[in-house]
């Protein structure tokens, strides 16, 4: 196995290490949308150590507009509840999914919401 994959694994495996407590965290629904179809382990910054404040049990929808450029309003609607979560990876990855629409409504919920203040400047401003 080459130095990359066998990496990549050690992550993976690393990640799967929280996927218990993440779910029963989440109650076992999507911790932006409270879905419960096609749930799995969404990590918010890949490129760090996997823990639990670094991850987000999100459904394929919500999984889907984290790697989005731009979404619907109306579906990002719901996500809005994430931004009050204690949880860097569920409130400040759905800040991060609301900026890019550039609704009214969702800059007003990210600059009310208690996100690192850094991080909502940057998403207000548009330099996130």
């Amino acid at each position: 196995m080459a130095k990359g994959q066998r990496l990549h694994k050690e992550h993976q495996d690393a990640v799967s290490v929280f996927g218990k407590s993440v779910g029963k965290r989440a109650g076992f629904r999507c911790e932006w949308c409270a879905g419960s179809e096609g749930l799995r382990l969404w990590e918010y910054r890949p490129d760090q150590e996997p823990s639990p404040e670094n991850l987000a049990l999100l459904c394929d929808a919500c999984r889907a507009l984290s790697s989005s450029k731009s979404g619907d309003p109306r579906e990002l609607r719901v996500v809005r509840n994430a931004l009050w979560s204690d949880v860097p990876a569920v409130a400040e990855g759905a800040a991060i999914v609301l900026a890019r629409c550039r609704e009214p409504w969702a800059r007003e919920a990210i600059e009310e919401s208690f996100i690192d203040e850094e991080l909502k400047i940057r998403l207000i401003t548009g330099q996130g």
